[in-house]
């Protein structure tokens, strides 16, 4: 492995995302040496049919089971798939398809065989991002600060700024760019802020037959039911200090709040939620940010994106503001964490995870070892 990238300079690596959105895989590229980003490189995207969100979806909150394995399957044969066609790649990380996340109990599950992954594209696969942290006490979520904060340098950032990614969970990056890197205590915090895209997207699923509430168009003609709205921040949740993670379906009782709602209601309430969450983490940051720099689908939602912008002291602003690609964001981050484990750099910290000491997690298969 160590002949294959080498100890020191740019490598070109391949990461992949399959999210808790359960919409497809996304695959970026990006050179870096683990520590700066010097560039960036080609993008794709495999999508999840129909079909193939239902396996997706029958596996998630469980451990172990056919439902497990034929997930499992899936995801691996997807990402071969949506990996194949890049060309001059050294090494690929792939984090695979969280199923069920309890760090404070049973652990955490990402399935997909890194192994045979490496096997089928001929090259080096660094997976299983998560399990040492949680073993080590982390919540093992989230894991692409140490890539935001390479973010945060290469867009030039001088002042404090959040990234918030809104995918089935939503997360918060606090990156105080004065600091020289990721793992000096005060550089970072990060923590998932609550539910975002996954609740709504149950609901559209289950009550119009539909995946999202694309443009916010159901959300628009809704309005937010208070009460339910003041349930759901007294959940416990809230009030516990970061670093906190939460599983996708943590939050599944979301759903019964708003049961009795007609469907545009339903759906601006469950978006008011996830902005109201947002707010509510905003309160433990360090300092003031300057910016917020919104990444995942939910950027696309322009309700949900003006709800944040009320509720917040700052800009509210998508990604591709700064020249960064919010749809591939977390992809590009696993392809630069390949890179820092391959290279026995630390991938999380206890300002990210929550974990006692800096974690390099991950594992390294390569092609002759499946």
């Amino acid at each position: 492995m160590k002949r294959a990238i080498g100890r020191e300079g740019p490598v070109t690596a391949l990461g992949a995302m399959s999210g808790t959105s359960l919409d497809g895989v996304d695959a970026a590229v990006v050179e870096t040496d683990g520590l700066a980003i010097f560039g960036f490189g080609p993008v794709g995207y495999r999508a999840y049919s129909p079909e193939e969100r239902a396996v997706l979806r029958a596996g998630l909150g469980r451990w172990a089971g056919p439902e497990v394995e034929a997930a499992g399957d899936l995801v691996t044969r997807a990402h071969a798939q949506a990996l194949a066609g890049f060309e001059g790649v050294d090494l690929v990380g792939f984090h695979g398809q969280t199923l069920a996340h309890e760090p404070r109990g049973r652990g955490t599950l990402q399935v997909g065989d890194g192994a045979a992954l490496a096997a089928a594209l001929r090259r080096p696969v660094v997976w299983d991002f998560r399990s040492d942290d949680v073993q080590l006490g982390g919540e093992g979520a989230p894991l692409a600060p140490f890539f935001h904060f390479a973010c945060a340098k290469w867009i030039g950032a001088t002042e404090p700024l959040c990234f918030l990614n809104l995918g089935g969970v939503g997360n918060l990056t606090y990156v105080d760019p004065s600091f020289e890197r990721p793992e000096v205590p005060g550089a970072l915090l990060a923590f998932d802020t609550g539910p975002a895209n996954a609740p709504v997207n149950d609901l559209m699923q289950a009550r119009l037959g539909l995946p999202m509430d694309e443009g916010g168009a159901v959300a628009r003609g809704g309005t937010v039911e208070t009460g339910a709205l003041e349930l759901f921040l007294a959940e416990p949740y809230f009030s516990r200090m970061p670093p906190k993670s939460l599983d996708r379906n943590d939050f599944a009782e979301m759903i019964g709040l708003v049961s009795e709602l007609s469907d545009s209601d339903a759906v601006a309430t469950l978006t008011g939620m996830c902005a109201a969450a947002v707010a509510q983490g905003m309160e433990h940051c360090p300092r003031p940010p300057a910016r917020v720099l919104v990444t995942g689908g939910g950027r696309h939602n322009p309700v949900l994106m003006e709800m944040l912008q009320v509720s917040l002291d700052c800009a509210v602003e998508p990604v591709e503001c700064v020249g960064l690609d919010g749809d591939m964001l977390e992809a590009q981050a696993f392809a630069y964490l390949a890179v820092r484990v391959a290279r026995g750099l630390s991938t999380s910290c206890p300002g990210t995870t929550g974990v006692g000491a800096l974690v390099g997690g991950g594992m390294v298969s390569l092609p002759d070892e499946a």
